[in-house]
């Protein structure tokens, strides 16, 4: 059985969302965030989408250059 997260349902304080927006001004990833704060890619993401704020995009390879899955 997958474990919880020890964050669930954590509520977002003044802090967080400071540091949130700080990573978000220095270009960091979602993944970079998640783990700064204790909490899961999706929670950072579900709450960056609800405060407006906007995270780097991972630079992905046109589709004809990307290796294929074996």
């Amino acid at each position: 059985m997958p474990r919880k997260p020890t964050s669930h349902r954590r509520p977002w304080t003044a802090k967080d969302m400071k540091v949130l927006k700080q990573f978000a001004k220095q270009k960091k990833t979602q993944r970079a965030v998640a783990q700064a704060l204790g909490r899961t890619p999706a929670a950072v993401q579900q709450k960056a989408f609800a405060e407006g704020i906007a995270f780097r995009q991972r630079k992905r390879r046109p589709a004809a250059t990307r290796r294929k899955k074996k």
